[in-house]
């Protein structure tokens, strides 16, 4: 159980999504036991067991659903022909998500700064990026798990991003600013921002576009970033980046006020 242990705490600190199943209660005969535990990763492989036959490939199913919601799911079998087991007896498992959303943040000033500190609140593990050591440091970004510095195409490149990534561009430059989008848009990242007003983000547009970069592909981008909060400070301006980032990461679209329209009269 201890090298399974390890496997989740490898996997959350790579950033690397899985579900893990859990055998919560046994009726009658069963070759699962209560506390038997299995790892489902993103690509479909498992680690450790249910209790094998049928049953363990409805819960590997159920564990890929668990982690495109994020939602734990509670399941009961009854182990009978169907599923494989002729025990006669019931299982119930529960499968919980053990997803850890990666942020990507390019860019090492103010505004990164707030960025980080409320993403590591909403329980993102955040990589900061810059091509200045003495900025992209734990000493400016103590939530931090990862700071990496040098020159930009040299660092991107040696981040590893997958669907469960998210990436803010904040730089202090619009080149950088360019060359970060153009990277963030050949990965596989959930989602990808840049801050900016509309003029700028046309004109990084445009260079893209002369360099090959389809719209589909510009299509992706959350730019100007955030939701509209009438955010003005850097730390209003990362809330907003966030909430746009958990709203992308739930599923709930704009993130529209729960209140709806102010009533009138």
């Amino acid at each position: 159980m201890s090298d399974l242990f390890d496997l989740i705490a490898d996997l959350r600190r790579r950033g690397e999504p899985a579900a893990l199943a859990t055998v919560i209660r046994v009726r009658g005969s069963s070759p699962g036991k209560e506390a038997m535990k299995m790892l489902v990763r993103n690509d479909g492989s498992i680690a450790g067991s249910v209790g094998g036959g049928c049953l363990e490939a409805d819960v590997r199913e159920a564990a890929r659903e668990v982690l495109v919601t994020e939602r734990p799911r509670l399941l009961e079998f009854s182990l009978t022909e169907e599923t494989g087991l002729l025990c006669g007896g019931k299982v119930e498992v529960f499968v919980e998500p053990l997803t850890v959303p990666v942020l990507v943040l390019c860019g090492a000033g103010h505004v990164s700064k707030a960025v980080a500190s409320v993403a590591d609140l909403a329980g993102f593990r955040t990589i900061v990026v810059d091509d200045r050591a003495d900025f992209a440091c734990a000493e400016h970004f103590p939530t931090a798990a990862e700071c990496r510095a040098g020159p930009w195409e040299e660092v991107l490149a040696g981040i590893e991003t997958g669907e469960n990534s998210y990436v803010v561009i904040v730089t202090r430059g619009h080149k950088m600013d360019g060359a970060c989008l153009e990277w963030a848009l050949g990965t596989p990242s959930r989602y990808v921002g840049m801050i900016g007003s509309k003029r700028k983000i046309r004109a990084i547009y445009d260079d893209l576009k002369e360099n090959g970069v389809g719209d589909d592909a510009l299509e992706r981008v959350h730019a100007p970033i955030g939701l509209d909060i009438g955010a003005q400070t850097a730390e209003e301006i990362a809330v907003a980046i966030v909430g746009e980032l958990i709203a992308v990461r739930r599923g709930t679209g704009s993130g529209s006020s729960l209140s709806g329209p102010a009533a009138s009269g």
